[in-house]
């Protein structure tokens, strides 16, 4: 499935017009149908099958409507049309869930039309004392920008990595921040892969919404190379998660968490 798109363009430089091609992200509506149902569309990067199931399910994880893989049966993606379908085993009242059909923007503020900062009040304090050096983070923070080919390209995607002590574990990228983080928690659900000792990088804003993703899966360790705001802070104080921004070239900010971070000296 073709992920860019060039186009012609005309670009101004140093005053002096001409014309040029450029390329540019393409964006995709996938259609999720639960039991049969339309459920909501997500509007993402055109994909494969797996990485459209992973976006799909880790929203669906996200939101609390699958809690295991018995909660899951049949799987089918239809990509030219658009459409994945998934039979959901334990009951739900979708009526209830639904509120009619639903579109969830690309956009960088609240991405899904479910999200509500009180979900927050129902994670559980993070625990455990995994510790991180900060030398790996800046290295996986530098690393992983170097990989991100399709901003290379376009300029318009967004990247999450769940990552270890080691290496890389899943890489994925997307217009949505959001859909990144859900695909890296659909794929870690696919594999069986626990996240509770895991840090994870993105290239995005730490939005509120990011931090209580992550917080429904116990993950640790959240870094970016831009900014939190200030609801992202307060909600890492809050469950306990280290919480690291700017993670450029040889520094970071550490904005609740730093005990998790080794090797630093005062």
């Amino acid at each position: 499935m073709e992920r860019t798109k060039q186009i012609k363009i005309e670009q101004i430089k140093d005053g002096v017009m001409e014309e040029m091609e450029d390329q540019v992200v393409m964006e995709y509506p996938l259609t999720v149908y639960l039991n049969d149902e339309e459920f909501i569309t997500l509007l993402c990067s055109p994909n494969s099958s797996e990485n459209l199931q992973y976006l799909a399910l880790g929203f669906l994880i996200s939101e609390g409507m699958i809690v295991n893989k018995k909660d899951v049966g049949k799987i089918t993606v239809e990509e030219e049309a658009g459409h994945i379908h998934i039979q959901l085993n334990n009951k739900i009242d979708l009526k209830q869930k639904l509120y009619g059909k639903r579109t969830v923007t690309t956009g960088c503020g609240k991405g899904t039309v479910f999200y509500n900062v009180l979900d927050s009040l129902g994670s559980k304090k993070i625990k455990g004392d995994i510790h991180y050096d900060y030398r790996h983070i800046l290295n996986l923070s530098k690393d992983l920008n170097q990989q991100s080919g399709l901003f290379k390209e376009t300029g318009g995607v967004h990247f999450c990595a769940l990552c270890d002590q080691e290496k890389v574990l899943f890489f994925h990228e997307d217009i949505g921040r959001h859909n990144a983080l859900d695909k890296i928690i659909g794929e870690a659900f696919s594999k069986e892969v626990s996240l509770e000792d895991k840090i994870l990088v993105t290239s995005g804003r730490l939005s509120s919404e990011m931090i209580i993703k992550a917080a429904k899966k116990a993950i640790p360790v959240i870094v970016s190379r831009s900014a939190p705001t200030e609801l992202s802070v307060n909600i890492a104080k809050d469950l306990d998660i280290t919480l690291i921004g700017f993670a450029r070239g040889n520094r970071m900010n550490i904005y609740h968490g730093s005990k998790r971070v080794s090797g630093k000296t005062n």
